[in-house]
């Protein structure tokens, strides 16, 4: 084999093996609003090239670990619409772990179309926006603004 048949190879292996972490049915492309009927969202837009969104990527990754089994989930839009393959790449390239929604199925949220990146907006179990925040959110931070809407505190 030649060593640009080893180099595509080796990228292919790593491409597919970075989407085995034990939790292979956490990050897709095809998750549909019907996915998460019932479950308050925190609706996180995001871009490859966009530097807050690479930071606060980890923030999100814990904050839907800790949201599990909770009746909450965080759920990623990729704000330059990318779908499938293109998607799956640019969310492995940031490392994240947390599902993704084409914009084109998010539509039945109605959410505005950020102004900023990063944009997180939380929506209620009924589907109706509660929140939105702009800029980059923390675990904590997220968690509280759920908890105050969630409980009306």
């Amino acid at each position: 084999m030649s060593c640009r048949g080893s180099l595509s190879a080796l990228m292919l292996a790593v491409f597919v093996l970075s989407g085995c972490n034990g939790e292979s049915d956490q990050v897709t492309s095809n998750a549909s609003s019907q996915s998460f009927e019932g479950q308050w969202l925190v609706v996180n837009y995001w871009a490859e090239w966009c530097g807050p969104c690479r930071t606060e990527v980890p923030e999100l990754n814990a904050l839907d670990v800790r949201l599990s089994g909770t009746g909450a989930r965080v759920v990623g839009i990729n704000y330059d619409g990318l779908e499938g393959d293109a998607l799956q790449r640019s969310a492995s390239v940031l490392g994240i772990t947390f599902p993704l929604m084409e914009e084109k199925r998010a539509a039945v949220y109605k959410l505005p179309r950020p102004k900023a990146l990063p944009t997180t907006y939380v929506v209620d179990s009924g589907g109706v926006l509660r929140q939105e925040l702009v800029g980059e959110q923390t675990e904590e931070g997220l968690a509280t603004v759920l908890h105050r809407l969630r409980t009306g505190e």
